[in-house]
């Protein structure tokens, strides 16, 4: 059996996941499977990635 996962992501707070959240839902992608971030990509020193 495979898992597809979703990694999404903004780069800065302000901006809003919603819409590729939704798309990924219209994928067949389960929302326990989407990853966002919200960092900016010029900063690899992250937490971790979460669960939308």
């Amino acid at each position: 059996m495979s898992k597809t996962i979703a990694y999404i992501r903004v780069s800065s707070k302000g901006q809003n996941l919603d819409r590729q959240i939704e798309d990924m839902k219209n994928l067949g992608i389960e929302e326990k499977n989407i990853y966002c971030d919200k960092l900016s990509g010029k900063d690899f020193d992250r937490v971790r990635l979460f669960i939308c």
